[in-house]
């Protein structure tokens, strides 16, 4: 699989998350870093958010 930079639609789309619940996340360090490839573009790894989405559901599948 190649990693793509996503979208914050695209992010929110595969999360399930709001734009704000998302930035709140990422302040507490609970969520993958925003890239900033040049303007005011945020962009996110693909990979790392299908692996933080992962991790969500192994985490609410043990409790």
């Amino acid at each position: 699989m190649t990693n793509r930079l996503i979208t914050l639609a695209e992010v929110k789309e595969i999360t399930g998350l709001g734009k704000t619940m998302i930035y709140r996340l990422i302040r507490q360090g609970n969520f993958p870093q925003q890239y900033k490839p040049g303007g005011f573009a945020s962009r996110w790894s693909e990979c790392e958010i299908l692996a933080w989405r992962d991790s969500q559901r192994e985490a609410q599948q043990g409790e």
